[in-house]
């Protein structure tokens, strides 16, 4: 295995780590996103069925 200088390897374990930390974001936003669309959804769908009760 070719020797490569510890900044470099510091670098890609930073990368690396950075990678991961930004998927998982990513998921906790697209999570959320969908949330926020079921529960505008439901919003919806209360205020139509009381409309048409009324």
């Amino acid at each position: 295995m070719p020797f490569l200088p510890e900044e470099y390897i510091f670098l890609f374990n930073t990368l690396t780590a950075a990678e991961e930390t930004l998927a998982q974001l990513r998921a906790s936003l697209m999570e959320a996103q969908q949330q926020a669309e079921e529960l505008y959804l439901r919003r919806a769908e209360a205020e139509a069925q009381s409309g048409a009760s009324a």
